[in-house]
């Protein structure tokens, strides 16, 4: 291997940020000396941060408009060196240093067209996906004659066997399965090399019965430590910031309180928020804000207090302006307000656990609540849930969520402005104390300090 020729890792990318960094990382920490690697990167119109992300590290990128799979990977041969050729998915992760060793060592052999890995699916990978991943990317090592299966998710080839037998640029999928068929008819074998081993978080097969996939996992994992899954990164290197929009100036506590102090405290609690922001239009907040360390880099625009103006886009713009002046990208971002003083004080590390460990894109709190649920539009009132029904034969349950009591989500989605959209998780507030929240203009300033001081010293 010290005397390998150029290698050229091709990746194809589509809004990979969750996972590009990752992948660079890996490969850039290889056994094989850098030197004797390329990285290019074929990018079909990336609409969040996997380009900025991507630049910080040495590669050459192309763009792709019109995707199809195999015109994809295609283009990105044609602008590699190297004679040979690596594909990899930008969310398959190398699992250790010798992966591209391990891949390239069977290229020896003129006979042998193409070499795969071995795909491992992550802990929040879904059942039918780890069902499928273990089963059909085994442990042994397999030379196949007549199997003409091909995975390029994860696997290399020679430039020359390439040049005569191309993807298929026409198909939009198995393009990989297409060109096995080719090769294997031409007198080629295919090597699948289970020491060439990536983290894969989705599978390679169409969902199917959800409880047997179920049972036939628990059978799986059952059967040794090398089925149970982990993940490849620590959810403490993830950047986490947090945000407090807040209108208008704090609600005093008493004379030299405001509370805005308790949910600045709460953030502070965190074991995962690095730096916690003020969305604010007041600029006693943030004189406020700045003795407990807390960044407010300006007051946001007037026309963001105006009532039609929603949260998600106030979010997305002071999240764009954080990512202009923080070299460090941001991955996840926790909100929450300052009327809800009497929250659970560990809320936000079990939203942002949750969020990692399910692989979701939001998660918000929300408390069960019984009873009668109405709905009304103008001056038509609805009932959409009908609480007299006994609980044991009514299947509906009530859900209330209020993202003032805090929710979390990828960076990536508040940017793009879909706050409710990918997958969407919930966590349960057992503490009823965590819902009440301290905002009602009827109420007069020393009664509801009475009651904002009661409360936190009852809770």
């Amino acid at each position: 291997m010290k005397k390998l020729p150029l290698v050229s890792i091709i990746v194809r990318t589509k809004n990979e940020e969750k996972w590009i960094e990752s992948c660079l990382k890996r490969i850039e920490n290889q056994s094989i000396n850098s030197k004797n690697i390329e990285i290019i990167i074929v990018d079909n119109n990336s609409s969040d941060q996997t380009i900025s992300r991507a630049k910080k590290y040495k590669v050459k990128i192309f763009f792709i408009k019109k995707y199809l799979p195999g015109k994809a990977l295609n283009y990105g041969i044609k602008k590699a060196k190297g004679k040979y050729i690596v594909c990899l998915s930008a969310h398959c992760i190398p699992a250790n240093k010798d992966w591209l060793k391990h891949l390239l060592i069977s290229l020896k052999s003129n006979k042998v067209a193409g070499v795969y890995g071995r795909q491992i699916p992550l802990p929040y990978s879904s059942d039918f996906d780890k069902r499928d991943l273990i089963n059909l990317f085994g442990q042994d090592k397999k030379i196949q004659i007549k199997d003409t299966f091909f995975h390029n998710a994860n696997s290399a080839f020679r430039k020359a066997v390439w040049k005569k037998y191309k993807f298929d640029e026409n198909t939009e999928h198995i393009e990989d399965r297409i060109w096995g068929h080719k090769v294997i008819k031409n007198g080629f074998k295919i090597i699948y090399e289970p020491k060439a081993v990536v983290y894969h978080w989705h599978g390679i097969n169409q969902e199917m019965d959800a409880q047997r996939c179920s049972k036939i996992v628990n059978i799986l994992e059952s059967l040794g430590q090398e089925y149970k899954t982990k993940h490849f990164d620590s959810i403490e290197n993830l950047n986490c910031i947090a945000i407090i929009p807040l209108r208008g100036e704090s609600i005093k506590i008493n004379k030299n309180n405001f509370l805005l102090e308790v949910t600045i405290n709460d953030l502070k609690k965190s074991k995962y928020v690095n730096n916690i922001y003020i969305a604010t239009d007041n600029k006693k907040n943030i004189l406020i804000s700045k003795k407990y360390g807390v960044k407010a880099p300006f007051l946001r625009p007037k026309y963001f207090s105006d009532d039609h103006v929603d949260i998600n886009t106030i979010l997305s713009f002071y999240l764009n302006k954080i990512d202009i002046d923080n070299k460090n990208h941001t991955d996840v971002v926790v909100v929450a307000t300052e009327n809800f003083p009497l929250r659970s004080k560990n809320i936000f590390d079990k939203m942002i656990e949750k969020l990692f460990n399910k692989n979701l894109d939001c998660v918000f709190a929300y408390k069960k609540e019984k009873g009668t649920v109405f709905i009304k539009k103008e001056e038509v009132i609805n009932r959409i849930v009908d609480g007299s029904i006994p609980k044991k034969i009514n299947p509906e349950v009530v859900l209330i969520s209020r993202i003032g009591v805090g929710f979390v989500c990828r960076a990536n989605h508040l940017r793009a402005g879909k706050l409710y959209s990918g997958r969407v998780g919930y966590l349960e507030v057992e503490n009823d104390f965590s819902m009440i929240e301290i905002d009602n203009p009827s109420i007069p300033d020393f009664v509801k300090n009475q009651i904002i001081q009661k409360l936190i010293n009852n809770s």
